[in-house]
C-alpha cells in the first residue's frame, strides 16, 4: 500500500508523520509527488503529475484519489481509525467537494516547504523516494 503525497505542503507532511505514528503494522509506503516513484504511480492512475492537488492511495494495482484515497488510508490503520469508515456515508460529492477545498488552499492555511521531512529513525526503508 503506497501513499503519494505532496512533499512540499505541511498539511501533507503532518500527515504522513501521523500515518507512520498509527500505522503500527507498518503497511503503509511512502512515495513524494516529487519524485520518480510518485510521479509514476500519479501517471499510472491517469492523474497528471504537474499542478496535482490530491493525495493517491495505491493498493493492489488500484488507485483512489481525494477523500476515497484519505478514507481508505485511515482503513489500512486498523481500529479505532477504521472508524471513519462511516465517512462513506456521505455523498462522494459533498466529500470531494470539501477535499478540494482544502487541497487548493493548503499551502496559504498551513504553509509550504522547500525541503521533504527526514522520516524518523527506522522509518526511511518505508520511503520510496
Amino acid at each position: 500500500m503506497i501513499v503519494v503525497y505532496d512533499a512540499h505542503c505541511l498539511l501533507c507532511s503532518g500527515s504522513i508523520q501521523f500515518l507512520l505514528r498509527h500505522d503500527r503494522q507498518g503497511v503503509l509506503r511512502f512515495a513524494s509527488m516529487q519524485g520518480e516513484t510518485g510521479r509514476q504511480l500519479l501517471a499510472q492512475a491517469g492523474v497528471s503529475p504537474d499542478g496535482v492537488d490530491t493525495v493517491l492511495f495505491v493498493r493492489d494495482g488500484r488507485a483512489w484519489r481525494e477523500s476515497a484515497a484519505v478514507l481508505r488510508i485511515l482503513h489500512a490503520l486498523g481500529w479505532p481509525w477504521r472508524l471513519a469508515w462511516i465517512g462513506w456515508l456521505i455523498p462522494a460529492a459533498l466529500r470531494d467537494t470539501l477535499y478540494r477545498r482544502v487541497a487548493r488552499n493548503r499551502y496559504r492555511w498551513f504553509g509550504r516547504s522547500d525541503t521533504c521531512i527526514l522520516p524518523p529513525p527506522g522509518a526511511a526503508r518505508r520511503f520510496l523516494d
